[in-house]
Parts: C-alpha cells; structure tokens; sequence
C-alpha cells in the first residue's frame, strides 16, 4: 500500500470508528457488535504502526471512550480510568507476558471476566459514599451519585469508616433483568434496547433516580484507586480488602503463578459465558505486585501491567427449517426462524429473530437456506449471513394479513416492521387492556397487569368493552380476590364510564397519538360520532397535528373493528361526548403558558389542567412564543429567561382573574 491509499484508508477509518464511538459511548445504540468494531481499531492501528506520520492528535486510538454528556455535572478524574490493551489470541498474550517480564522480574498475575457494562467510580470519605461517577473520556466523566445509590448492590455506608477510598467497578444488568426490562419496553410501545450493555448505561444516565431503580442495575467492583489509611501491596489482596468492606466482587478471579495457567483460565472463564448470567466480552490478565505495576507504568493510553484478551464471537451453521410469524403486544410482526438444533455460548439454539422484511431481503434468507448463527451479547440468538450455493428461489416474504386476527398488517412510513392495526387483535390485548387502564387513560384502580393475566387466562375478557360487564362473582374466582376487592374492582371500572371522551381516545392506544394529541381532538371534534365522520383534512388542520397523526387517527376510524369496539363501549354506558371547554369559548386558545416555582394554592398540575380546559397549551420551556410565565415562589431560570425576552409574568392571583 502507497501512502496516498493509506491515508485515504486512514481517514475513512477514523470517520467510522468516530460514528461508532459516538453510537457506544454517547447514544447507547451501537450498530456493529464489539467484533467487528476491535476489527475496525485494529486495522488503524496497523496503518498507524505502517505510516506513523499519518496519526494526528484526534485519533480514535488516542482517545480513551467517548465524551462526558451534558447531562450531568462533569468529573475530573484525579486518577485516570484507563482504557485496557486488546489482545485477540494466545500469541499475542505470550507477546504481553514476555513485554512484562522484560521490565520486572517474575511476576505474578490475576485473571478475571471483562465485564460488559459501563465503568464507574465511587468514592467514599470515612466510609460514606459521596460521589459516583461515568468514565467518559477516561479523564473527565458524568456526575451520577444519585442514580448509583439506587444499584442496592453499590455500598451506601462501608464495614469500617476508610478516610476516604475511589474505587473503579462496572455497572451492568444481568441476562434475567435485560428480558424483564425488554419485555416492559415492548408492552409500552418503545424500542427495546438491543443488548444488557446498552441497556445498563441508558438506565445509569437517566434524569429520574427512580427509573434506575426499576431497571434492575447491578455492579462489580474491581479495581482500587485511591485509598487513605490502608496500605495494600498486590491486587489479590486489593480485591480481598473491597469483598471486606462490602463491595460486590467476582468469585471468578484467580491468582496465576505461569503463563500456562494465564491461558488456562483464560480459556476457563471463555467456556463459563453463556452460564454466568450476565455478560463478558472478555478476560482481564493483570499483574498482582503494585510496585511491578508502578515499575511497568503506563503508555499515552493503556496500562503496561494489564492486558485485555477478547473473545470472538461463536459462530456456527445451521439449516432453516421453517419461519414463523409472531405477532407482539403492539402489533408488530416478527418473522422467528426455526433451525436444526446447534451449540451456541453453552446452550442449544434451534431458533433465531430473523427482524423484519428488510434485513429478511437484504440477507437472502428463504425456507431450507444454510444460515451462519451467533448470540447478540450473548444471549438472543441472530443470524449473521446465508451460506452461499445454499439458496434455492426467492427471499421469503412476510403475510399481508395478520396471522393473529386476520385483520389487514401496514408499514408506515419510516419504520421497517409490519403492523396489525385490529385494536380487537387477540394478540395484541393484553398490553391493550394495559393500556386502557391505566392513569393517563380511563385510570381503572386495581387492574393491574396481574389481575389482567387472570381475566385472559380464565377467557372472561377478550376486549376492554368486556370490562364493563364484569361481575362480583366472576372476578371473585381469581388469585388474591375476595368479595371486598371483587366489589370495589367493579365499583372502580364503572367509575370511569363518567370519564371525559379524551381519557377514552387516549386508552384506544391509537398509534402516534398521545394524551395532548387526544386533548386536541376532543376539543375540535365533540364526540366519538364527529370523530368518525371527520376527514383527513379536517383532522390534518388541528394545530400541532403533524401528517402521520391525522392519518392514524383517520385509518384508525375506518377500520370495521374500531366501529365495533365504540359500539360495545357505547352500549356499556361509557361515555362518548367531551365535556372541556370548546375551542369557541376556550379563553386561552391560541395562547401557551409556562409553569415555574411553587404557586399558593394549587399544584402545578392543577394548573395546568385549567390552562388546558380553557384551550390553552403548556410548554416546558421558555421563548419568545409563550405567551405567560405563571410564577410562583422560588422560581428558577425559567422566571430570569422570561424577563430577559419580555415574555408576560403572571401571578397565580392574576392566573385566577383571567379564569373569572
């Protein structure tokens, strides 16, 4: 290779490697799975060793992780959380070893997993925790205390009051935790993530401390960085220290006197992965003696006492049998291939997600092809390509009609998934009846996901109409209910026939339309029978109705079944007509508040309810086009941003004169 074609080859690799990076690190939505990203790197390292001249300073190789978020607050790193040195076979950790040996003498190591998580920091004075912190660029991360003390596995208070200690772990979430946590995402209507890793670090990095309490995080600690009042000599005894203390630490490191048990355990820990419950990318070999550690130092980047080996992904042939098409909680479509049965990550896979048409058509797959197998993030099995000479005719094809209900299946623009659209779509009721439950919707106390597994099971609903019909003596049959409870759960659900037509729009679960969007309907169209006879046009010219949403909601009215829902909710006695103000007498039409500080008498959300039964809207943030700042006391940056742009600032006082 000339220069001219390695530079050319340099650069797009660091424009792929910055995209990736950038999807990883920042998005937790990668696209290329770790393989073929270390693959990428490695080739850039080659060029770079080839054409040293070639490295600039903004070289993903010079670069630890991606950047700290905006987010939350930054963190300086006092003591750098480095990056690891990759080695991809044996050789090259024969190559590590004799790299080591040449600046100490004998050493010892410690081999343990490379967990597949987000790396953190915590630190603890007099024994406390403090401060916990994100990685990002290896010397400056994210401040997220808070959402670390929601992990019950991080230690709130240490066994013995250290001075003060940081040490280094992984934030992940266990195999049991990702499928619940999918599972969740797919009965609300949200993309799934798409591995436990991306998963932990987009529940780390949430806003609300109570939503990383509900995903299931959990954490090991491995690493010492800085400690007071300890003296510690070796890694072993470093580790033993932090179990002693309280921390989670593995039971799967091992102290390795020869290289031979180095790639013995190495091998060990690669055979357990698809046991452990969680996931590993990898082993970590480091040496034990921290003033060998101290004699080896450090490069720009990576440790020269720790070495990082990385497993390739296990990959195997089997032939498809069959594909069948599933249809989720929301309606989606998805094609799972039946194959013969293979060995993969320690267990048997005999069936594989084949996604959608596209990746279906992209790859080539039909009925009888020979199709190459691997476990994303060791867990869901995938089909990674079709062995060629073994595809006999045409890609396969999915149904035009949902195998379900029958009903008509539809993609919308944008998406690559088919859709049944049947809101009575057997398939589809359970996250239905969810749905149309819940407290944004009709609001039904007491029927929980549980109880709603029991009516399905025992067939006493098959539509949310059925609710309504429910008697004491049915309901008195399930697990966990007696007469007091069977009587108060139908007390609740007629409750709710009184509620206002857009809590009913809402609990249809209509697809792209949320509670504004069905605040909005209601207060142009006054009832479910002007909802059904209004055109695309007419629901197109709703301000704030984009294209898509006047389009569901129009497909959505002229589908046979929605008519025959409305109509055996209509002979329930729920109600069908709106009763906010019209949008002819609605006061703040047009008009858009902002809601900041604690107000006298009332919530916010009182107030915001008022706002919006008069016609009004309510935004988040200020800017030229609110239209009032209601404030009331110790308002914030949203009360100094109003007065700089001359945005109107109003009392709750005034708010109430303008009700008058």
């Amino acid at each position: 290779m000339d220069r001219q074609e390695a530079l050319r080859e340099y650069q797009s690799l660091c424009g792929q490697i910055a995209y990736h990076n950038q999807k990883y690190y920042v998005e937790d939505a990668p696209e290329i799975d770790d393989y073929e990203y270390d693959m990428l790197y490695r080739r850039l390292q080659a060029i770079e060793a080839e054409f040293p001249d070639l490295v600039t300073p903004d070289s993903p190789t010079q670069k630890v992780g991606g950047p700290a978020l905006n987010t939350f607050a930054p963190v300086a790193h006092e003591v750098p959380m480095e990056s690891l040195h990759d080695s991809f076979s044996e050789e090259e950790l024969l190559d590590f070893d004799r790299r080591v040996r040449e600046a100490v003498a004998q050493p010892v190591y410690v081999v343990e997993p490379k967990f597949d998580g987000l790396s953190v920091s915590l630190e603890y004075r007099d024994g406390l925790f403090v401060r916990g912190s994100t990685r990002g660029d290896g010397l400056v991360g994210e401040d997220v205390t808070e959402n670390l003390r929601a992990i019950r596995t991080v230690p709130k208070k240490l066994t013995r009051p250290i001075p003060f200690l940081e040490v280094r772990g992984e934030v992940y979430m266990s195999h049991e935790s990702f499928l619940e946590l999918c599972a969740r995402q797919e009965l609300n209507d949200e993309k799934p993530f798409k591995n436990p890793r991306n998963a932990a670090a987009g529940s780390l990095r949430q806003k609300n401390p109570k939503i990383t309490a509900s995903r299931g995080l959990d954490i090991f600690v491995f690493n010492v960085q800085q400690v007071s009042g300890e003296e510690l000599s070796s890694h072993d005894e470093s580790l033993r220290f932090l179990r002693e203390l309280g921390f989670a630490v593995t039971d799967l490191y091992r102290v390795c006197r020869s290289m031979d048990e180095v790639i013995a355990r190495v091998r060990e820990i690669g055979e357990m992965r698809g046991s452990l419950g969680y996931s590993i990318d990898g082993a970590v070999i480091k040496v034990d003696d921290f003033s060998q550690r101290e004699s080896l130092g450090s490069t720009a980047k990576f440790p020269r006492w720790a070495e990082a080996f990385k497993y390739p992904p296990e990959e195997k042939e089997s032939r498809l049998i069959d594909i069948e098409i599933n249809v989720g909680r929301t309606g989606v479509l998805t094609p799972t291939g039946v194959f013969e049965p293979v060995t993969l990550a320690g267990t048997t896979v005999s069936r594989a997600t084949l996604h959608n048409q596209d990746f279906i058509t992209e790859k080539g797959i039909c009925i009888g092809c020979t199709a190459v197998l691997r476990k994303a993030g060791e867990i869901i099995p995938e089909v990674v390509s079709v062995v060629e000479g073994t595809v006999s005719g045409e890609a396969y094809r999915m149904p035009d009609t949902c195998p379900s209900c029958g009903g008509p299946v539809v993609r919308e623009e944008g998406e690559a998934a088919l859709r049944c659209v049947n809101p009575e779509c057997p398939a589809q009721l359970f996250r239905h009846l969810i749905h149309f439950a819940s407290r944004d919707a009709m609001d039904i106390d007491g029927l929980g996901p549980a109880v709603i597994e029991q009516l399905l099971a025992q067939e006493l609903v098959k539509s949310p109409a059925d609710l309504y019909r429910l008697t004491p003596s049915q309901l008195v049959t399930l697990e966990r209910m007696g007469e007091k409870s069977s009587l108060k759960l139908v007390e609740s659900i007629a409750k709710t026939k009184d509620n206002d037509l857009y809590r009913l729009i809402y609990a249809l679960g209509i697809r792209h339309i949320g509670l504004k969007a069905a605040k909005l309907l209601t207060g142009r169209f006054r009832s479910i029978d002007e909802l059904f006879r209004a055109t695309l046009e007419e629901i197109s010219s709703i301000e704030g109705f984009g294209g898509i949403m006047a389009e569901s909601v129009a497909e959505f009215f002229a589908l046979p079944s929605t008519a025959h829902l409305i109509g055996e909710l209509r002979d329930a006695g729920v109600n069908m007509e709106s009763r906010a103000a019209s949008v002819s007498d609605a006061r703040f039409f047009g008009k858009t508040f902002v809601l900041t500080g604690t107000l006298p008498t009332m919530t916010r959300s009182e107030a915001s309810a008022l706002v919006e039964k008069y016609g009004g809207k309510v935004s988040s943030s200020v800017s030229k086009k609110t239209s009032y700042v209601l404030a009331g006391e110790e308002a914030g940056s949203k009360l100094t941003k109003a007065n700089q742009l001359g945005v109107p600032v109003i009392t709750e006082e005034e708010f109430l004169q303008m009700l008058e």
